[in-house]
């Protein structure tokens, strides 16, 4: 570790080096490894739960929030891609910064995407922050910008934030690591608010009763801004899942599984899958919602196996 970082003294020279990287190609020229389909957006709604009718059927559009999809590469990655993002996690890496986080994204929509639309894009390395002080530890933002097009048009702009950081030091007699918090915002509060009360909340339309998760400030189906909130019976069935081995981060103990739970009431969320060995954990388990403390000041929704002892890893 140099002498800056032991100091605590953000090193001047770094972060001029990485304020060097702005503006540079992230990706040049890339090309979509598909054009939009209709099995990739049937396989989205499904996995969201969203049944809006613009996305199916004669003249069906790709949900917007599909964005990025069309532009990923997958295992093999992009041959449109440049080495300046690969140079500049390796400086962070270099100087310690080995650990990373995605952080928020933002995305703005020029037109709708259709089925046999060819995407093409270019990326570039928008900003890197001061480095700063969070929670998980010390580091840089990270901001690229996607500019994305469909049949050579403008179709919409992808931003995409990460943080390249060195995980914080446990001090002696903190015990267990806290679990990362979740955002909460004025449009997901009461979601919060149930879950510090253990109940399960759902939104319900005030328009057409449409029953919604996660919660969002409108309808979906006929954009009514006024909803209540109903309790679920917190009963559901696995809808899929993963097993998560990597990355390790101090507050969680890998392997664990991560599920996409169908509620009974028939919305979707995601949750730990506990009470049974995370190899034993199977699509169509039926499971229980109950709510676990995960550190001294806060407690979480899981999803215990039906049958399940109190004994399972989660």
């Amino acid at each position: 570790m140099s002498a800056d970082r032991a100091t605590g003294a953000e090193p001047a020279d770094l972060y001029a080096v990485l304020k060097g990287f702005e503006g540079r190609p992230a990706a040049v020229a890339g090309a979509g490894k598909d054009p939009v389909n209709e099995p990739m957006i049937r396989h989205w709604c499904e996995a969201m739960g969203d049944t809006g009718v613009a996305y199916r059927g004669p003249g069906a559009i790709a949900p917007p929030t599909m964005l990025q999809a069309w532009t990923m590469g997958g295992l093999s990655g992009h041959t449109g891609r440049s080495q300046a993002y690969d140079e500049l996690l390796a400086l962070l890496d270099g100087a310690g910064y080995t650990s990373v986080v995605a952080t928020d994204c933002e995305q703005e929509y020029v037109r709708d995407l259709r089925p046999g639309d060819r995407i093409t894009f270019d990326a570039v390395i928008e900003s890197v922050s001061a480095r700063k002080t969070t929670r998980l530890g010390t580091g840089y933002f990270v901001t690229t910008r996607t500019d994305v097009r469909a049949q050579g048009e403008p179709a919409g702009t992808h931003r995409f934030r990460i943080l390249k950081y060195a995980p914080a030091a446990r001090r002696a007699g903190d015990g267990r690591a806290k679990r990362p918090r979740p955002v909460v915002n004025r449009d997901n509060a009461g979601f919060w608010d149930g879950v510090a009360e253990h109940k399960l909340l759902i939104q319900r339309c005030a328009g057409c009763a449409a029953l919604r998760f996660p919660w969002l400030p409108g309808c979906g189906h006929c954009g009514a801004q006024e909803w209540d909130a109903v309790e679920a019976s917190g009963a559901g069935t696995v809808f899929s899942y993963v097993v998560m081995h990597r990355p390790v981060f101090p507050a969680f103990d890998p392997p664990y599984a991560v599920a996409l739970i169908e509620l009974a009431e028939g919305v979707r969320m995601v949750g730990n899958v506990v009470g049974v060995p995370y190899g034993q954990v199977r699509i169509g388990m039926p499971v229980r919602a109950e709510f676990v403390r995960v550190d001294a000041e806060w407690e979480l929704p899981v999803f215990r196996a039906a049958g399940g002892g109190r004994g399972g890893r989660g």
